[in-house]
């Protein structure tokens, strides 16, 4: 487990170099991350190579014991190659081009970005494949930040007409698969299919899919190039990629070609862009702890091993709408969050305030005149605290689906479906209960958990259907939640009714279904209670199931809203509406029961627990005290039974084993 933070010497006068780098190993930091905006520094024309700097950045880092973490600059070219090439910039949907002067503007598609892009990469890695001081590489930065997977550039549009041609055996079976006959949307040939630009109404929803699966594919070949460049020059460097929290990218795409998976955490600036009540003050200063610990549990998951916090706030920040200061000891907390969560490194963005550019008011571990901020002192906190562990073992998996947000988002039906809030509705009932949970993709083999809960699989064809259905055979516990099964992998309709080839194993159809405001209300009873509901009502008809819930409020009245199934040695249940979060508790924790895997008492909100190779994580996200109800047998190896605001206990046991509840 290690501290680490991103630097920038190009920003800085040499003679101020030797001083950060020494101030960064004496506060116990271990990587330092460079490079990842720097091509402009590095080849300031054409062919003229200026290393000089780097290599003296390098240099001391090694000198004082720490390792480099050193980034492929192409998030950002220089001036002289967009004059020189301006095909390599992205288009908008209506072709306005995005221009030079800010970051992520360039084509995936374009032979000439991916040319120049091989140039570079081949460059940098052999001028450093032999520095011992080089531990590994960060690919590219933050792919898709800013909206810019998809492009609608020429490029763009011949890439996808090449990429459809490869998976449709002829243009008859594309008209087929997608249902083309409407509004006479056939196509001759692969070559006229053109991507989904501005139309007076909707474009056609397969049409949409395909050009989100083509986009995040081209991000993922991307990806790839960087990746066999690094390696080729060096296979004993480690490759990544920071992604980022709740974006729409394909991360499991990109999994295969990474040797772990890294994000950027900021969690002040989450809770106010990125779900849709309003924060709390604790929020503001903290952050919401599940909505960052689902994208820990994503990152872990997608890849089935550790993970990188490539950036973690250090302090205020210039992107959200508000900037507040977060709370004493939030910059140390969110890096034992991580840490329990499966992280191995949290790498601090960023060492310095900057004075020049866009990013002037986001804060680093030190100020501009290189003072030590409020962060530095958590920072090195928490790397004098943290220590080597094993990976995180989960019992449960929630299987979240990309293709499934794409396509619901691209017919929602209502203005409050959000796939990643429903997600995390039953993401953020079972971290409640202190259980732990991997995030894992629709193929990830599912045996090895006792428990699986798919809010969200719109899109099902035979194949997920197989093998969920040998999933519950084999003795596994199932959760489906809304709008299951109801589009087949092309997102069309299957002929049959929802869940379509679920049908035999939830023992349900979807009779119909509807949306609704939240100003009507809604309400079901399920185990003889009665629970809220919003957004999405799905009106089940069972069949071999049993029906366990009821609406009782409006036309649905009467109806099936959850419906369990016995198939072979398992079970399945099929909530068919977005459930509140007493509904979602109850949900879980009838799952949990049945796949025998232990919980605990509900947390209060803002308090968390987590576990890690036998140790226990305490972590208080509230301005209030909150007190832990431990055996006196209990160790603590950080803090004590009362958890200050902000702040943590690690106890030596697993949570089961040291029996925690909350006072």
């Amino acid at each position: 487990m290690t501290v680490g933070v991103c630097y920038f010497p190009e920003h800085w006068s040499r003679e101020r170099w030797e001083t950060d780098i020494s101030q960064m190993a004496e506060a116990g930091i271990e990587y330092v991350r460079m490079g990842e905006f720097a091509w402009g520094r590095i080849e300031p024309e054409r062919g003229t190579f200026d290393f000089a700097w780097l290599d003296e950045a390098v240099g001391l880092i090694g000198e004082f014991g720490m390792k480099a973490v050193l980034c492929t600059p192409t998030a950002t070219p220089p001036k002289w190659l967009v004059d020189e090439h301006p095909d390599v910039r992205q288009r908008e949907k209506d072709g306005t081009p995005r221009e030079w002067g800010s970051r992520r503007f360039t084509c995936f598609n374009s032979p000439t970005y991916r040319s120049e892009t091989e140039r570079i990469v081949s460059v940098l890695t052999d001028r450093y494949a032999d520095n011992p001081h080089v531990a590994g590489w960060q690919t590219d930065n933050e792919f898709g930040c800013h909206e810019t997977v998809t492009c609608y550039c020429e490029d763009c549009g011949e890439a996808f007409s090449e990429w459809l041609a490869d998976r449709y055996e002829s243009v008859a079976d594309l008209n087929d698969a997608w249902g083309t006959t409407f509004w006479s949307q056939q196509y001759d040939d692969f070559e006229s299919i053109d991507p989904p630009k501005p139309t007076p109404a909707a474009n056609h929803p397969s049409r949409v899919l395909a050009y989100e699966r083509f986009s995040n594919d081209s991000v993922a070949e991307y990806n790839r190039l960087h990746a066999a460049l690094i390696r080729e020059a060096n296979d004993e460097w480690f490759v990544t990629h920071n992604f980022m929290g709740g974006f729409s990218l394909d991360a499991f795409r990109l999994a295969d070609d990474l040797d772990f998976l890294s994000w950027d955490s900021y969690p002040t600036g989450f809770v106010q862009d990125r779900q849709p009540d309003t924060p709390t003050v604790d929020e503001l200063r903290a952050g919401n702890p599940d909505q960052v610990s689902m994208n820990h549990d994503l990152q872990r998951g997608a890849k089935g091993k550790p993970f990188w916090v490539m950036e973690q706030q250090p302090g205020d920040i210039n992107w959200p709408p508000q900037s507040p200061q977060p709370a004493d000891g939030a910059m140390r907390l969110w890096a034992h969050h991580a840490v329990a969560h499966g992280a191995d490194a949290v790498v601090y963005f960023r060492w310095r305030r900057c004075r020049q550019g866009q990013e002037q008011y986001h804060a680093g571990l030190r100020r501009q005149d290189g003072s030590p901020d409020r962060g530095y002192r958590e920072a090195s906190t928490a790397a004098d605290e943290l220590f080597d562990l094993d990976s995180v073992d989960a019992s449960v998996a929630l299987v979240h689906d990309y293709e499934s947000l794409w396509a619901t988002r691209s017919q929602p039906l209502s203005p409050d479906w959000d796939y990643w809030n429903h997600l995390r509705t039953y993401y953020d009932a079972l971290r409640s209960r202190g259980v732990q949970v991997d995030i894992v993709s629709p193929d990830a083999r599912l045996e090895r958990y006792d428990a699986v809960v798919a809010p969200t699989l719109y899109l099902v064809g035979d194949e997920l259907s197989t093998a969920l259905t040998d999933y519950v055979d084999s003795g596994g516990s199932l959760l489906l939640g809304a709008r299951t099964g109801e589009k087949d992998p092309y997102n069309q309709l299957h002929e049959s009714l929802a869940p379509g080839p679920l049908t035999s194993l939830t023992g349900a159809r979807v009779a119909r279904h509807e949306t609704l405001p939240d100003h009507i209300e809604t309400r079901l009873s399920y185990d003889g209670a009665t629970y809220e509901f919003r957004t999405w009502a799905s009106w089940l008809a069972p069949e071999d199931g049993v029906q366990r819930g009821a609406y009782r409020t409006g036309e649905a009245a009467g109806n099936a809203a959850i419906v369990r199934n016995d198939a072979g040695d398992g079970t399945v249940t099929y909530c068919g509406c977005w459930p509140g979060d007493d509904l979602a508790d109850a949900l879980v924790t009838e799952l949990l029961d049945a796949a025998g895997v232990e919980y605990t008492e509900r947390f209060p909100d803002g308090v968390r627990v987590m576990e890690r190779d036998g140790y226990t994580w305490a972590l208080n996200f509230t301005s209030d005290p909150v007190t832990l109800t431990v055996p006196d047998s209990t160790g603590f190896l950080l803090g004590e039974s009362t958890v200050d605001a902000f702040d943590i206990a690690v106890l030596d046991g697993s949570i089961g084993g040291v029996g925690l509840a909350f006072e």
